[in-house]
């Protein structure tokens, strides 16, 4: 289905509430295609094909709030759902913070973000790429003894969204990736290890033997992990993971977290949270971005700004609910954060290894160990241990602890081996000291 289609019909289900009564009302409605090919071992090992669509209402009578759901979008459905909509506002609660959007915050301008590239590819092709991508991965290295598979993902799809402000709005959009996975073995151990490569245009893709050769390399670099001593080191997030200590962050300063009070950063709004050196940006407009978009999930417009300058917070993230609960004005963050961009400090991943001289290089976390209210951090991790600069061995069965805001306020450098994956882009991240628990 096309664009101008989904829009017509949001606009459809739109005009079925207001004749339902409903004082206001918004409506997505989606369709999207995908097609996931695996292989293990040189041998076809999955093929899958998905096909959704999908419509979802919400009704509003004054305060009272109501919310349907249907993958059927024939006319007599859409009348069911929106019917469905009204009846369970009827039953609800009044909530003083519901509601659309403010009509003033809507966009008005739609840049083409370069976010549609289809991926023609068909079965056979993807298949043969998935092949190139294991055989890869297992010729690296003769210890490389097993493959959990290598897989080729394509997806392309389109949204519109509309509210009885008027506003009416989608985009199509994909995303294509190539990961691989295998084992190696040695004196009776084995490791595990994965790369993978995503983009909105394949062409952006690294190439299935890019990905499989780090894919192999990585693994076998994990052979003869062992422990260290339990005590007080420096510690470097690899890019992949520091991506991930910045979503908690991000989290942090998310208005759900914030209105509940569960978030180590209420009332920062202004202070000190991080290491001067920490500059974060958030921009909805990076051409094929994977966070990219004209306009958040209410209709409002998305802007370009400045979350973290020199440590000090200086926005939060917040959709129209939260930012009421807090008393203050949505910041085009309903449905998350669009593009979240780490400044680095210059340095290459050779030159953080140089840096920290000696201490812990993080490749892999394990675990859930965050307590958003306070900010207590403790992962199961694997890695390496450094020692000037370089590399001694692999290290694994440890745990690292610390709480988020002292390692805000610890860090010493980011580097700028940024890997284009997702919609949090930061280079690796080192942090001054941290307390590493052994095993043993």
């Amino acid at each position: 289905m096309q664009s101008d289609q989904l829009q017509q019909i949001a606009q459809d289900i739109i005009q079925l509430t207001r004749k339902a009564g409903a004082s206001s009302a918004e409506a997505e409605v989606s369709f999207g295609t995908g097609q996931n090919v695996s292989v293990r071992q040189g041998e076809t090992e999955n093929i899958e094909y998905n096909r959704d669509k999908g419509c979802s209402v919400t009704v509003y009578f004054g305060q009272r709030k109501g919310y349907a759901s249907t993958s059927d979008l024939s006319p007599q459905a859409l009348k069911d759902t929106v019917e469905a909509a009204c009846n369970i506002a009827k039953y609800t609660a009044q909530d003083p913070f519901c509601g659309l959007a403010d009509a003033d915050l809507m966009a008005t301008e739609f840049p083409d973000l370069s976010l549609h590239h289809p991926w023609q590819i068909d079965v056979d092709a993807a298949l043969a790429l998935a092949k190139r991508c294991e055989a890869a991965a297992l010729a690296v290295d003769t210890r490389i003894s097993n493959s959990e598979g290598a897989s080729i993902y394509s997806q392309s799809g389109a949204f519109a969204y509309a509210n009885s402000h008027g506003f009416i709005g989608g985009y199509p959009s994909s995303r294509h990736s190539i990961s691989c996975s295998v084992i190696a073995e040695a004196d009776g151990l084995m490791q595990r290890d994965y790369w993978y490569s995503s983009a909105r245009d394949a062409h952006d893709l690294a190439t299935p033997e890019q990905v499989g050769q780090t894919a192999g390399s990585r693994t076998v670099k994990r052979l003869g992990a062992r422990p260290i001593k339990t005590g007080q080191y420096p510690v470097l997030f690899e890019a992949p993971l520091a991506s991930g200590l910045i979503g908690t962050l991000i989290s942090a300063i998310s208005g759900g977290n914030l209105y509940r009070k569960s978030s180590f950063l209420l009332d920062s709004l202004g202070q000190p949270i991080a290491s001067p050196l920490l500059q974060i940006d958030e921009n909805p407009f990076v051409l094929k971005g994977a966070g990219s978009s004209a306009f958040d999930s209410e209709g409002v417009a998305c802007r370009p700004r400045t979350l973290v300058e020199n440590g000090v917070l200086q926005g939060y993230l917040l959709g129209s609910y939260s930012a009421r609960k807090l008393g203050m004005q949505s910041t085009g963050n309903a449905g998350g954060a669009h593009n979240i961009m780490v400044r680095s400090t210059g340095h290459s991943l050779e030159q953080l290894l140089h840096t920290m001289g000696t201490g812990l290089l993080v490749t892999e976390l394990l675990g859930h160990g965050m307590n958003m209210v306070t900010g207590d951090y403790s992962r199961g991790a694997a890695g390496y241990w450094i020692e000037n600069g370089q590399i001694v061995h692999p290290v694994e069965e440890i745990t690292i602890a610390g709480n988020m805001k002292d390692m805000l306020k610890s860090i010493v450098a980011i580097g700028n081996d940024t890997i284009p994956n997702s919609s949090r882009l930061t280079g690796s991240i080192l942090i001054e000291r941290m307390t590493i628990a052994s095993a043993e």
